[in-house]
């Protein structure tokens, strides 16, 4: 049995493992195996088989999805994931071997948090994501729609009226609702709404963005506004991006608890490279164990906060993020 089977094999087994163990050889792996990685590391002169903590492991700034084709291996893609933006240059690719392998692990995280996806009624207000095509999101939560197994339609753009009905019948059946929506998409819903109809029982799950359609807001904010748009007593929230295979998951209190095959670390926000476990806030790079097929190890663009207990909080984006770190093979 070869590396990436042995692997994928560790991460569906109903048994606990070692994380730190498998991501040091899953770096070791890609670092061989990832052409753009292993140069990556080239030009840092750092040398794979010296390196044996998680805090000595370089991240690949995200910004090489954008600009090369971040693969560990040879293999034709099952299908191309894309960030949304405003051209087909300008945005990230992330190509995955197996999507069945991406949903499988979409719903094994969402359902340790929250319970059988055939609990639950899924509705989307995704608009943009549908719109521009290509989207991880659309995907998982297509799936998650079929999984679920309703009659319900999962999907809307901008037909409120036609998704509030569909709510209020399927609480009037005693059905759970999980509704995930982009956050300027529930905003613009909430602001017709105005606390004036009933979605007690409703879980709001926000994915972030805003598009550029609706001015930025911190989390607290846009939490509060959502709540009282809704009239709920809390709003949950996903992160994830096109270049993961997996996701955290707000539960309502605001901070992210990681899925199985994923953690945080951060960097100290004036040097990419010094990462330790004693800071506590700075720019998030995640461990994503199950991106196997591109690179598990991302400096995203995301500035957090980290918990002791591994949960995390986004607290925004780093300004001029295109032009941070250490980009070498793109210069």
């Amino acid at each position: 049995m070869d590396f990436k089977a042995r692997h994928l094999q560790l991460l569906l087994a109903d048994q606990p493992f070692d994380f730190t163990e498998t991501a040091l050889a899953l770096f070791r792996y890609q670092a061989e195996h990832n052409s753009v990685y292993r140069d990556y590391l080239q030009h840092l002169s750092r040398d794979p088989k010296q390196l044996s903590r998680l805090e000595d492991i370089p991240f690949l700034p995200i910004e090489f999805f954008k600009t090369h084709e971040v693969k560990t291996g040879s293999f034709e893609p099952e299908v191309t994931f894309y960030s949304s933006g405003t051209t087909q240059m300008s945005r990230s690719r992330h190509q995955v071997a197996s999507l069945d392998w991406y949903l499988r692990t979409t719903q094994r995280i969402f359902e340790s948090f929250y319970g059988p996806i055939t609990d639950y009624v899924v509705l989307a207000l995704l608009p943009s994501y549908l719109e521009q095509g290509g989207s991880s999101l659309v995907a998982m939560v297509d799936y998650f729609v079929k999984q679920s197994g309703q009659q319900e339609e999962g999907f809307y753009l901008r037909n409120h009226d036609q998704l509030l009905q569909t709510v209020k019948g399927a609480r009037q059946k005693g059905k759970k609702v999980l509704l995930i929506g982009v956050s300027y998409a529930l905003l613009d819903w909430a602001d017709e709404l105005k606390g004036q109809e009933d979605f007690s029982g409703v879980m709001i799950m926000e994915t972030g963005g805003m598009k550029g359609r609706r001015r930025e807001m911190i989390r607290e904010e846009l939490h509060a506004y959502l709540k009282q748009g809704f009239g709920v007593e809390a709003i949950h929230s996903e992160y994830g991006m096109t270049e993961l295979l997996s996701q955290a998951y707000s539960l309502g209190d605001g901070f992210f608890h990681p899925g199985y095959t994923l953690r945080v670390l951060l960097r100290d926000l004036n040097d990419p490279f010094d990462i330790r476990p004693d800071i506590r806030s700075g720019g998030i790079n995640v461990i994503d164990l199950a991106n196997v097929d591109s690179c598990a190890f991302i400096e995203t663009k995301d500035i957090g906060r980290l918990k002791l207990d591994g949960t995390f909080e986004v607290l925004g984006r780093f300004d001029n993020s295109d032009i941070r770190g250490c980009n070498l093979l793109i210069a």
